[in-house]
C-alpha cells in the first residue's frame, strides 16, 4: 500500500504562479501577432505594386482594368509552314501577348511509335491493294512524310518536340475585342491554321500567355525542328543589295544595310530625328559615300553644318547673304529640254515667280494676284522674252524690271511700293542682281545661315528654283539635300514647290532628301503627308516624346517600334527602303567621322590641331 503526500500550499502557489506566467505569455504573443498583421497589411509589397484592380473572368473573355481581352490557342497547323508565317499576326494594330511552349521529346521514344506508325499505314496501303481499292493519296503522303522523318530523326539532322502556341488579345471595348477577333482568326485561317478561343478557360488563358511559365491550357501539336523553326517571330527584313552604298548595320541581325537609292520607284528620302539624334551626320555619310559612286550633291544649309565637308572634299560652298558677292535672279529661265517647247517653260517660271511674290509680299488676295500675273508676262516681254524666243540668247529681268511695269499698272501701286525694299530697300542687293553663281562642282552648298529669319524662307525657295532649273536643263545623276525642311513647310506656296520637286524629280535623275527636327510643322502642311508617300525611303531616328505618336500614325509603327525610337542612341533609328525596314545603327570609320562630325566639341578640337599645324609650319 502506497502512501501519497498531498503538495504544500507553498508549491500550489508555485504552480498556479507558473500556470498564470504561460497564461499571459500567450496572451502577450497573441497581441504581438495582431499587431505585427496589422502592421503588414498596411504595407506595400510587389504583389501590391503588380497587381490589377480589378480583374473579372467571364466565359470567353476578361475584363482588366477596364481592358477587354481574349486568349486564343492553336489547334491544328497545315503541312507546310513558310517562313516568318507569324509576322501578319505580330504587326496586328492591336495590343497582344503570345507565348511558345516547347518540350523536346526523346528521339528513341518517338522511333518506336514511328516504327509502329509506318506499320499501321504499311498495313492498311496493302489490304486496300489485295482488295483492289483505288490507290488512297492520304495514305501513300502520310507513310511518306512518316518515313522520311525517321530517317531525319535517325541520322540526327531533327528533333522531335511538343508545340504549344497561346495568344491573348487586348481591346478597348468589347465590340473592339470581338473585330481584332474575327481579324485574328481570318488571319490565321488564311495560312490554314486552326485557332480556338478558351472558352471556359479564360483564366488558364490568360495565365498561359502571362510571364509565368505556366501552361495551363495544355494544348500542344507533335513539331519537328523544321517547321518548329519557322515560328521564330523575330524575323527581320534584309535590306543588303548588291549595288549602293553602305548606311549602317542591322541590328536585329548584324548585316550590312547595302541600299541604292536610285533602284527605288523614286529616289527620294525623308529623315525625321529630334536635335541630336545624328540626322545631318547620317545625311553627311550618305553624301560622302555617294559622292565616291560618281553622285552629284547639292545642299541647302541652313546651319553652316556642311562647311567643313564642302572644305574636306574640294565642294564649292556659296553663302547667300545680304554682304555676299553671290548672287541668284530669281527670274533666270531654264533651257528647255528635249519634247519641251518655250511656253511650257515659260508658264512654269511665271507659276514659281508667283509663289515666290507671296512668300516675299504676303498672301495676295485673287485681284492682287490678277495684276501680279499680268505684270510678270509683261516684265519678261520688255526683254523680248516670249514663247517664241531662243532662250540661249536672253538676258533675264530683275525685280527692278517688275517694279518699273508695277509702278505704269492701275491699280498695282501697292504691289510695287512693298515689292521696292527687294529692289532699292534694306534688301536689295540679294534678288536683284543676274544670276554668278554656276553649279560646276560634284558638291555644292548654299549656306543661308546670315540671312535674317524673315529672308530664309525666300532665299531657300529662291535657291530651290535655281537649283530645280539647273536640274531640269542638264540630265545627271545627282542628290538634293533640304536641311531643316520644316522653314519651308509653313508656308503653301514653298510647301507646293517642295512637294513639286519631290513628284518630278524622278524624271530628272534626281533624289531629294528631306531632313526635319520639327515633325509637327512638317505633318501639319497639306503637302507633308503627300511628301511622305513620294519618298520610297525613310530613316527616323531618335524622336522626342511629343512627336512620336505622330510619327506612329504617319508611318505606321508598331508599339514596339515607336519605343524603340524612343529609347534609341544618337544614330539609332529604323530604316525604311519601300515595304521592307529594319533597325538600323549608324557607323563611320574614323576618316568619315573626322570629316562629318557635327559635335561642337570636336570640330573645335580639329580646328585648333589645324591652327597649331599652320603655326608650326610657318
Amino acid at each position: 500500500m502506497s502512501l501519497i503526500i498531498p503538495p504544500t500550499r507553498q508549491e500550489l502557489d508555485a504552480k498556479k504562479q507558473a500556470l498564470q506566467q504561460k497564461i499571459e505569455e500567450k496572451e502577450t504573443n497573441k497581441q504581438i501577432l495582431a499587431v505585427e498583421k496589422e502592421y503588414r497589411e498596411g504595407l506595400t509589397s510587389l504583389k501590391d505594386v503588380i497587381a490589377p484592380a480589378a480583374l473579372t473572368f467571364e466565359n470567353s473573355y476578361f475584363e482588366l482594368n477596364g481592358k477587354y481581352g481574349r486568349s486564343f490557342f492553336v489547334l491544328t497547323y497545315p503541312r507546310f509552314l513558310s517562313t516568318d508565317w507569324l509576322s501578319s499576326v505580330i504587326n496586328m494594330d492591336t495590343a497582344m501577348d503570345m507565348s511558345m511552349f516547347i518540350y523536346p521529346i526523346d528521339s528513341g521514344e518517338i522511333l518506336k511509335k514511328l516504327r509502329s506508325k509506318v506499320g499501321q499505314l504499311g498495313s492498311s496501303m496493302a489490304i486496300d491493294q489485295e482488295k483492289g481499292n483505288v490507290r488512297d493519296p492520304v495514305l501513300e503522303t502520310a507513310y511518306k512524310d512518316v518515313e522520311f522523318l525517321r530517317d531525319q530523326l535517325q541520322q540526327g539532322t531533327e528533333k522531335f518536340f511538343k508545340f504549344a502556341l497561346y495568344f491573348t488579345i487586348y481591346a478597348d471595348s468589347l465590340k473592339e475585342l470581338d473585330q481584332y477577333s474575327s481579324i485574328f482568326e481570318s488571319t490565321m485561317a488564311a495560312k490554314l491554321i486552326i485557332t480556338k478561343r478558351s472558352v471556359l478557360q479564360t483564366k488558364a488563358g490568360l495565365n498561359s500567355t502571362l510571364p509565368l511559365f505556366a501552361d495551363e491550357i495544355d494544348v500542344n501539336t507533335n513539331m519537328n525542328t523544321s517547321p518548329l523553326s519557322t515560328t521564330f517571330p523575330f524575323v527581320s527584313a534584309d535590306l543588303s543589295n548588291n549595288e549602293g552604298i553602305l548606311y549602317g548595320i542591322n541590328r536585329h541581325n548584324n548585316s550590312l544595310i547595302i541600299f541604292d537609292r536610285f533602284k527605288m520607284e523614286n529616289a527620294n528620302t525623308l529623315v525625321f530625328a529630334k536635335s541630336g539624334a545624328g540626322k545631318s551626320y547620317a545625311v553627311k555619310l550618305e553624301v560622302l559615300r555617294s559622292m565616291m559612286m560618281g553622285t552629284d550633291v547639292i545642299i541647302i544649309d541652313p546651319e553652316n553644318e556642311y562647311k567643313h565637308l564642302a572644305d574636306a572634299v574640294g565642294g564649292t560652298y556659296l553663302n547667300i547673304s545680304l554682304n555676299s558677292d553671290s548672287r541668284i535672279n530669281p527670274f533666270d529661265l531654264p533651257l528647255p529640254i528635249a519634247g519641251e517647247d518655250n511656253a511650257d517653260v515659260l508658264r512654269s517660271a511665271i507659276i514659281n515667280l508667283m509663289g515666290l511674290m507671296n512668300l516675299m509680299l504676303g498672301k495676295l488676295s485673287p485681284t492682287e494676284e490678277a495684276i501680279m500675273d499680268k505684270a510678270l508676262w509683261q516684265t519678261y516681254a520688255a526683254k523680248d522674252i516670249t514663247e517664241t524666243s531662243d532662250f540661249k540668247n536672253i538676258t533675264a529681268p530683275t525685280i527692278s524690271d517688275l517694279v518699273t511695269i508695277l509702278g505704269g499698272m492701275v491699280g498695282a501701286e501697292s504691289l510695287s511700293q512693298r515689292l521696292t525694299k527687294y529692289s532699292e530697300g534694306t534688301f536689295s542687293g540679294i534678288f536683284n542682281q543676274p544670276t554668278n553663281v554656276v553649279l560646276n562642282n560634284q558638291l555644292i552648298v548654299f549656306s543661308i545661315r546670315d540671312l535674317e529669319d524673315t529672308l530664309r524662307p525666300i532665299a531657300m525657295y529662291v535657291v530651290l528654283n535655281h537649283i530645280w532649273n539647273a536640274v531640269r536643263s542638264e540630265l545627271k545623276k545627282r542628290i538634293l539635300v533640304l536641311d531643316e525642311a520644316w522653314i519651308l513647310m509653313q508656308f503653301e506656296d514653298s510647301a507646293r514647290f517642295v512637294f513639286g520637286i519631290a513628284k518630278r524629280a524622278r524624271k530628272y535623275y534626281l533624289g531629294l532628301t528631306t531632313i526635319t527636327q520639327d515633325v509637327a510643322d512638317f505633318m501639319s502642311s497639306p503637302y507633308g503627308k503627300p511628301i511622305v508617300t513620294n519618298s520610297s525611303m525613310q530613316l527616323l531616328l531618335k524622336q522626342s516624346p511629343a512627336a512620336v505618336d505622330i510619327v506612329a500614325e504617319t508611318f505606321f509603327l508598331t508599339e514596339g517600334e515607336k519605343y524603340l525610337l524612343l529609347e534609341s542612341e544618337v544614330g539609332e533609328g529604323i530604316f525604311f527602303a519601300g515595304l521592307k525596314h529594319a533597325a538600323i545603327k549608324i557607323y563611320a570609320s574614323y576618316v568619315e567621322d573626322q570629316i562629318i562630325t557635327t559635335d561642337p566639341k570636336q570640330l573645335l578640337e580639329l580646328q585648333q590641331a589645324k591652327s597649331q599645324v599652320s603655326e608650326e609650319g610657318s
